[in-house]
């Protein structure tokens, strides 16, 4: 093997000829010296830091193929098309492949610098037969989270990947994920035989993604009013199938725009079809379960919404992840309720025993994370072992501070109340009992006659609801089986007064203006960017691949700053490499002259 300076030239050069790339990013050059060195790595980069370019630039440069294993087929058919845009030698060998016969023959005769397979045909005898007939340069193991029972997505089939890397032990293993804590890092290294050595842990930190997180009051208005001010493709993520459907229609009406439903109980060719016209799209919706995200490379996501709870911290970053891949400005809205914490909280009891402390630990991080007057990102980094700033200046809480309020002697009130009346009634009811409302219900129970009947006042009335909220995400208060509330967790260190409870107060709803069709793209409003685009639409259509895989539009907008007239000068802007010079440099030179 050459020294590592003149492997990393090498590097830098194809990163220039093939990627169209003066510089590598973050940790890429380090990932790629070691990869090139032939030395096991597990590698933690953010979405969008440029994990594929870690194995596919190598794959361009060392003899034999780079075998990549990824866990959905959509994901590696986005890959595919990318990788061969930039003329990288790449198959997949999937059950939806029908060209798996000439695919198999092109591997034995050395004519693939990647393969993508699937965990599940990774893990088989064939298969291993299958890569001992060709030169291998790398096993690259994507969404490496996977491989660990700690991990938020774990795939049983990743765990049985181990024979099949110690059968090769001379060739390389290169581990990507951009979600893994401590514990989930430590299994994946064992699991995958990488030495601690080998971690690079790449900054968490995606600071072109805002964070906004807000109480849900009706959500189909909040996520329409999103969608009014954030122009471009979008992702908004609902908790059931049923909630996908009417939020999907919902949207499509209030705001004119394409949106379409995702989700696992649609037909095949109807999720398929919808996932592609996403894809395709430079303004479509695409409204989800958590069953979609994982398996889209797109990389000009403006914003993702949820309109409830995700599972845990690592869920939430890895999904608020698919905004803003390219770089440019995105959001990520968060719309939740107290009750998804309730129903998390009793869902809990159908987890295995090992895993509930666990995952109680992660609902109380999230909680943490809805409740906090704080910087979001500061938490969010913090949870990954990061020491970051106190403040971003790019979430909610930091570009407008939120009005704090103690609301610990409220916070009593509302428990003990909840304790007096027996632990069995909603919310609804124990509100009236606090205000001293006028109601039969109440008076039939007796509850008129307790201690705690009209001890809240006006003003605080106004904050009953808020602190109900924080204390249902934080655990203190926990739904029945039938709807009341009952006491849990710190509850009565709160009622001793061992405990305290800051909220903040909460603003009235804002309703979000329309901005332009493609105002985030094009904030200075340049005519030229419009026809490179219109151009890019054109030739994707004629390619059968998405506008993103031609150009980003990143690349666009340096095209219509710079109005390069030769292909010598457009070959020098990001994002240009050789093969898309050689496909599309003439016809980008012919937009750019006409202005």
């Amino acid at each position: 093997m050459a020294d590592s300076g003149a492997n990393l030239d090498r590097a830098r050069e194809a990163l220039r000829t093939v990627f169209g790339f003066e510089h590598f990013r973050g940790v890429q050059d380090e990932v790629v010296g070691r990869v090139l060195a032939s030395q096991p790595t597990l590698a933690i980069m953010p979405t969008g830091a440029g994990k594929s370019l870690t194995y596919q630039l190598p794959a361009t440069i060392l003899p034999g193929t780079c075998v990549v294993i990824s866990p959905l087929i959509a994901l590696m058919h986005d890959q595919l098309r990318a990788a061969r845009t930039n003329g990288i030698r790449a198959a997949t060998l999937t059950s939806a492949d029908a060209d798996w016969r000439e695919t198999q023959d092109a591997f034995r005769a050395g004519e693939l610098d990647l393969l993508y397979v699937a965990p599940e045909r990774a893990s088989q005898p064939a298969f291993r037969d299958l890569l001992a007939s060709a030169p291998l340069c790398l096993f690259a193991i994507d969404e490496a989270h996977c491989v660990s029972e700690w991990g938020h997505d774990f795939r049983p089939d990743y765990r049985q990947l181990r024979p099949l890397l110690d059968s090769f032990p001379d060739v390389p293993r290169l581990a990507l994920t951009a979600t893994a804590d401590h514990r989930t890092r430590a299994d994946v290294l064992d699991q995958l035989g990488i030495p601690a050595a080998g971690l690079i842990v790449a900054g968490f930190d995606r600071p072109n993604i805002r964070y906004d997180i807000r109480h849900r009051q009706g959500v189909a208005g909040q996520l329409a009013s999103l969608m009014r001010s954030v122009p471009g493709p979008g992702i908004v993520y609902a908790p059931t199938r049923a909630k996908v459907e009417t939020l999907a229609a919902q949207l499509a009406q209030a705001t004119g725009r394409t949106v379409l439903p995702y989700h696992a109980g649609l037909e095949p060719q109807v999720r398929a079809g919808n996932q592609a016209a996403f894809v395709a799209s430079e303004d479509t919706v695409i409204v989800a379960t958590i069953a979609f995200g994982m398996g889209i490379d797109k990389p000009d996501v403006r914003f993702v919404a949820h309109a409830g709870i995700p599972k845990s911290i690592e869920a939430y970053y890895q999904e608020t992840g698919r905004a803003g891949r390219d770089g440019d400005p995105a959001q990520a809205v968060m719309f939740w309720a107290a009750g998804d914490f309730s129903q998390a909280r009793q869902r809990l009891v159908e987890v295995d025993e090992g895993r509930q402390q666990g995952e109680r630990a992660r609902l109380d991080a999230l909680a943490a994370l809805v409740e906090t007057p704080g910087c979001r990102r500061a938490i969010l980094l913090r949870h990954f072992g990061e020491d970051p700033p106190e403040r971003c200046g790019n979430c909610d809480n930091c570009l407008e501070a939120p009005d704090v309020v103690d609301a610990t002697e409220i916070a009593r009130k509302l428990l003990s109340a909840v304790y007096r009346t027996g632990q069995s009634f909603g919310f609804g009811h124990v509100q009236k009992v606090l205000t001293g409302a006028e109601d039969e219900r109440v008076r039939q129970r007796g509850h008129d006659r307790l201690s705690v009947f009209g001890i809240v006042g006006e003003d605080e009335a106004r904050l009953l609801q808020p602190v109900s909220r924080a204390l249902q995400a934080r655990g203190s208060l926990v739904a029945t089986e039938h709807g009341g509330l009952m006491l849990a967790g710190d509850a009565r260190a709160i009622l001793k007064g061992e405990q305290d409870l800051v909220i903040v107060r909460p603003q009235k709803p804002e309703r979000g203006g329309r901005r332009g069709r493609n105002q985030a793209a094009n904030p200075v409003g340049d005519p030229l960017f419009e026809a490179l685009r219109e151009l890019r639409r054109e030739l994707a259509a004629e390619a059968q691949v998405p506008p993103y895989v031609i150009f980003h539009d990143a690349t666009l907008r340096e095209m219509a700053a710079t109005r390069p007239d030769s292909l010598a000068e457009l070959g020098t802007l990001s994002g240009v490499g050789s093969k898309k010079l050689e496909a599309y440099g003439d016809a980008f030179l012919a937009a750019i002259r006409r202005f």
